[in-house]
């Protein structure tokens, strides 16, 4: 074991506490795959991340870094949260992008485009799979959340790494005020999502769709704010008229927490994903 230099970032957040706390090792390139689900199954926050040198194959296609995202529980192969948690350590470290004003971060799920606007940062959705969702399972789900099947307006299973099935509701009020069966929610295996978009949801400065996410089966009840949830929500909402091409979003709020998270779908159709990071601890961790 050795120092290795760390930090934890608050990320989504304006004010340290407010947002999603994400563990960043920042020189991780002799640790082995045990060594890192070790640190992050002891950290036990939602997600621990190390930092690499990209690939051969990563930096031929312009990586930046590498990141790998583990939670308690397991690797991810992308996540939201930890990749602009990520990229902000990254940079507060003097790094510098290949690209200017755009970082790249190799994962597991492939290459994933930062922008820096800012104080904000923004990331790239990955490409979405989007199907129905199975009828007996959305009845199990909608029961676990205690919602009436009328409740419920659409409902899409999302994939984008991380699965969801994502519930559109009729209410910020309805959203906020659920009190899932975390133990059934747990036995059907499936993270869920849910999502109310207010008629002002356009106004960028004001939160006008509000989400909350519940990742029982991976051993998070709930989240405080989820960047890989809502970049596929997004993805959905947008393509289907459901939401505007812009729009805030407030998370976390059940947690006593104020995440916000910034939507945009560019010229090209690319949703971008973003939100302010704080480095809350700085120091060194041993391993």
């Amino acid at each position: 074991m050795r120092a290795r230099s760390f930090q934890q970032i608050d990320v989504f957040s304006t004010r340290t506490g407010d947002g999603n706390p994400l563990g960043v090792v920042l020189d991780a390139e002799d640790l082995q795959d045990a060594d890192m689900q070790r640190f992050a199954t002891w950290a036990n926050l939602s997600e621990t991340t190390f930092l690499l040198p990209p690939t051969a194959a990563g930096r031929a296609a312009g990586a930046d870094y590498r990141v790998r995202i583990f939670s308690p529980r397991g690797e991810l192969p992308f996540a939201g949260h930890p990749t602009l948690g990520s990229c902000h350590a990254w940079l507060r470290t003097g790094q510098a992008p290949r690209t200017p004003g755009t970082v790249v971060q190799e994962c597991a799920g492939g290459l994933v485009r930062i922008r820096l606007q800012g104080d904000i940062l923004a990331f790239a959705a990955p490409p979405l799979q989007r199907s129905p969702p199975n009828p007996a399972l959305l009845a199990l789900v909608t029961g676990a959340l205690g919602l009436r099947p009328q409740q419920v307006l659409a409902a899409q299973v999302l994939d984008n790494g991380p699965r969801w099935l994502a519930l559109l509701l009729g209410s910020s009020e309805t959203v906020l005020g659920l009190q899932p069966d975390h133990a059934r929610l747990k036995d059907l295996g499936q993270d869920v999502g849910v999502v109310h978009v207010a008629p002002t949801a356009s106004d960028t400065q004001t939160p006008g769709v509000t989400v909350r996410a519940f990742a029982d089966p991976m051993g998070n009840p709930e989240d405080p704010v989820t960047g890989s949830l809502n970049a596929s929500l997004a993805q959905w909402l947008i393509a289907e008229g459901l939401a505007p091409s812009a729009y805030l979003v407030a998370q976390g709020e059940c947690l006593g927490r104020a995440g916000r998270v910034h939507i945009r779908q560019d010229g090209d159709g690319q949703v971008w994903v973003g939100g302010q990071a704080l480095t809350c601890i700085e120091g060194t961790a041993l391993l």
